[in-house]
């Protein structure tokens, strides 16, 4: 597939300033922890295509960061890599990067487009190319799990090392879980002092329910507790900050069941 370069992207946004080359020394270093963590998991086998998933429990944990700066590390080691915006109720990708917000995946799994006019480079990192969301569809779960979306995940597999499907809270709709048997692993992002621990323990079992293999739990808004990085001090702990919304109702409500669990 053809794939459109940013010839006319606009300057940085506060969103983009979040990810890619952005960051700092700190959580670039996380990221890449993360990226070998992700590839001992799953080791290539020849020229196989790895298909993730990034979901979290609730709204507002960081898995859009997250996607991204994952998608940037791993593409920095040379691998082409794909983040689909599987989010379909609640796109941001076009924000965050400058790309257009339709037609999208919604719009492919239609029927509407074809898969040339919706693939664009990240204008982030070389190797790294986005799909956006699209416009939003009244049936995002059934596009998720159709017959259709098996077909361009096994068209896109072709042309890409890594695919990274950036898809929507577990406690909020079923999406992450409908798209679950075409992955290959699934990362879990777990925001600090906001998700409470009954909502990830129904997460986790979930995706067990499901067969969904976990690749592991990517804890943010960390505290940072070393104001100085030292490198091989074992026992640092490094924290950044980002955010993911659906709604201030939901952000509210998950904040106010995490105090509750604790006591506060």
């Amino acid at each position: 597939m053809n794939v459109k370069r940013p010839e006319n992207i606009n300057p940085v946004t506060p969103e983009q300033q979040r990810i890619g080359t952005n960051l700092s020394f700190a959580v670039s270093e996380a990221y890449k922890l993360l990226r070998a963590n992700i590839m001992f998991s799953l080791p290539n086998d020849g020229d196989k295509c790895r298909v993730l998933g990034v979901t979290s429990s609730l709204p507002s944990e960081g898995k859009s960061t997250t996607s991204l700066n994952l998608a940037c590390s791993i593409a920095e080691t040379g691998k082409r890599v794909l983040v689909i915006e599987g989010d379909m109720r609640l796109p941001t990708m076009s924000k965050r990067l400058n790309v257009p917000k339709a037609p999208g995946l919604s719009n492919l799994l239609a029927g509407l487009c074809s898969g040339n006019e919706i693939i664009h480079h990240s204008g982030l990192v070389d190797g790294l190319d986005v799909m956006a969301g699209g416009d939003i569809p009244p049936n995002p779960s059934e596009l998720l799990g159709s017959e259709r979306m098996a077909k361009v995940v096994e068209a896109l597999s072709k042309g890409y090392d890594y695919i990274i499907f950036d898809l929507p809270p577990i406690s909020s709709v079923s999406d992450a879980l409908v798209i679950s048997n075409l992955l290959d692993g699934m990362v879990v992002v777990v925001r600090r002092d906001y998700c409470d621990q009954q909502t990830l323990a129904e997460t986790v079992r979930q995706l067990e329910f499901h067969n969904v293999k976990v690749l592991g739990f990517v804890f943010t808004y960390s505290a940072v507790l070393k104001k100085k990085y030292k490198k091989y001090k074992s026992g640092s702990s490094y924290g950044y900050e980002y955010g993911y919304g659906y709604s201030s109702q939901n952000r509210s409500d998950a904040s106010g069941n995490s105090a509750k669990k604790s006591g506060k």
